[in-house]
């Protein structure tokens, strides 16, 4: 009697209608919370903290209104002495007997988010892959403890070092610039970039580039031209993680930041409305900071599926 083996089974017409239908249910529930922020943002502060939540409700703009301008309270005879108002949100403003002093912080601090998270994971990036390649294709002494301790840099969360950060940045004056932050961001990502990028440049057959250097290219020269387009994918990918934690970390932007170098995610928190927290202007803000990290998540989400599984396979 034989009987035939085979490594790979074929799922049944119902295993992948179960499975499809889990992929789709934890879509779903993790996209509630991203959904009701977006409704959050085009509510009334009256409806967004109504109980029972109300899921049915007139759409207003003062959330959005309330996170791009700065208003002062002021007596209705001194309203109605400026005129007609200006715009959507001047009109807004004067139905809560209210004017418009000026802009707020917020696209400031959005900036700031940006040439910071990008920044970071450029530089991280490119060390990493720099290390990476320098750990894959080099006798290195004490290689295995090397990226252990690379790696054990993650391992510690940002509070443990907060403090001698902070010191260190003060004497250097790094403290509340940009550059301070970049530098920071940089090296908390570029082990990450290390572990994972090693991982993928292992992957890429040493003979591509002896061929290459046979037929007269330098070391330099096939690693670039050789070594990182095939590398593309894992780049991608790591990017993706790099930019992901440089864009959300709250802990060191809240310590290390105050004005002129303040990212969004601590400042989001502190709008301040009647009372208490805006909040549709707080949903407002954290619905527009969602927006470039997800771009840029969609832009690569190939390179990133591909990323994730390269090397999975092995013949």
């Amino acid at each position: 009697m034989t009987t035939a083996a085979h490594s790979v089974v074929e799922p049944s017409r119902a295993t992948k209608s179960i499975a499809g239908a889990l992929v789709i249910l934890y879509a779903l529930i993790t996209m509630i919370p991203l959904v009701w922020i977006g409704l959050t943002s085009i509510k009334s502060p009256t409806d967004s903290i109504s109980y029972p939540p109300k899921v049915m409700f007139t759409p207003s703009l003062e959330g959005y209104c309330n996170l791009f301008t700065t208003r002062s309270r002021q007596t209705p005879d001194y309203i109605q002495s400026l005129g007609p108002a200006t715009g959507l949100c001047d009109e807004i403003a004067r139905d809560r007997n209210m004017v418009i002093v000026g802009p707020s912080n917020y696209v400031p601090r959005f900036v700031n988010s940006l040439i910071i998270a990008f920044g970071s994971t450029f530089l991280a990036v490119l060390l990493g892959t720099l290390a990476a390649y320098g750990f894959s294709r080099f006798k290195v002494p004490l290689k295995d403890d090397l990226l252990f301790f690379i790696l054990s840099t993650r391992m510690m969360p940002p509070i443990a070092v907060a403090i001698p950060i902070f010191l260190m940045f003060r004497e250097l004056g790094l403290s509340d610039t940009r550059l301070g932050m970049i530098l920071l961001y940089t090296s908390v990502n570029v082990s990450l970039a290390v572990w994972l990028l090693k991982g993928f440049i292992d992957e890429i057959p040493r003979e591509y580039e002896e061929a290459a250097m046979i037929d007269g290219y330098t070391r330099f020269q096939a690693f670039i031209k050789v070594v990182l387009p095939q590398a593309a994918t894992g780049i991608a990918a790591t990017a993706i993680f790099c930019l992901i934690f440089a864009w959300n970390e709250y802990a060191f932007a809240v310590l290390l930041t105050s004005g002129e170098a303040q990212t969004a995610p601590p400042f989001i928190p502190i709008i301040i409305g009647e009372g208490g927290l805006d909040w549709p202007a707080v949903a407002a803000g954290t619905t527009l900071f969602l927006i470039p990290i997800v771009v840029f998540t969609v832009l690569l989400r190939k390179h990133l599926l591909r990323g994730i599984t390269f090397g999975a396979v092995r013949k």
